[in-house]
């Protein structure tokens, strides 16, 4: 992956997209934010099975990535989590291991997982990682896979409109089958009509923090 740190600034730890003039993540807890809006906003961990599929739009600092490994693992689930990343401007293994030391409660998670940063695909006993990367716009048309959670986690919609395009969220909701869900923090109006309009039943609900709300979907089950 290409070094990305002159995109990028730290404020008091946090880092910040210079390109998007946007934190990677909360400036009041991260992790904590993971948690509420991609976790328990797709119905984690309790529709958790083996083979599970997460595709995410926006890695970033790994977090979310870890968040969802940690709950697989305190879950006592079984088998392989899949988890597919879709990233345009990668951080480099450095950036991403400084924005994890925030939160010692990953620490050792992070640390086993930091070998693997940088590599496109890695394999551990529970997990399938891959990471796609550039313009999501292109790859995901290209993508042959399905997610049963998808995190929608780009930069905010005002900074980064490419990332909320209604075709590009079409393609997501065409990579999810029936009874999948999405979540993400932004409750924008118009990433809720895209979602909708992509055939999906799309809720606002109590967003994490500051933010009032934030969006959940579901593609609708097959009748009968």
């Amino acid at each position: 992956m290409p070094d990305q740190s002159s995109d990028l600034d730290w404020r008091d730890e946090i880092p910040v997209s210079t390109r998007f003039d946007d934190p990677y993540y909360s400036l009041e807890n991260g992790l904590a934010e993971t948690a509420h809006v991609f976790l328990s906003g797709n119905g984690l961990p309790d529709r958790f099975r083996d083979g599970f599929r997460i595709a995410e739009l926006g890695f970033g600092t790994g977090l979310n990535l870890l968040a969802a490994l940690r709950l697989w693992r305190a879950s006592g689930q079984t088998g392989v989590l899949h988890f597919t990343t879709f990233e345009a401007f990668p951080l480099s293994p450095a950036e991403m291991t400084r924005a994890q030391a925030r939160f010692p409660e990953i620490a050792d998670l992070a640390g086993a997982l930091a070998p693997h940063w940088g590599q496109a695909r890695f394999d551990l006993p529970d997990l399938h990682f891959e990471m796609i990367q550039g313009d999501a716009r292109e790859t995901l048309p290209l993508w042959d896979g399905l997610a049963d959670a998808w995190f929608l986690d780009g930069f905010s919609p005002a900074k980064n409109p490419e990332l909320w395009d209604a075709d590009l969220l079409a393609e997501v909701a065409r990579h999810m089958p029936p009874g999948a869900t999405a979540a993400t923090y932004t409750a924008a109006g118009h990433v809720r009509r895209a979602l909708a309009a992509a055939g999906l039943e799309v809720t606002r609900v109590a967003g994490y923090g500051r933010k009032r709300h934030m969006t959940t979907a579901l593609k609708p089950p097959v009748p009968g």
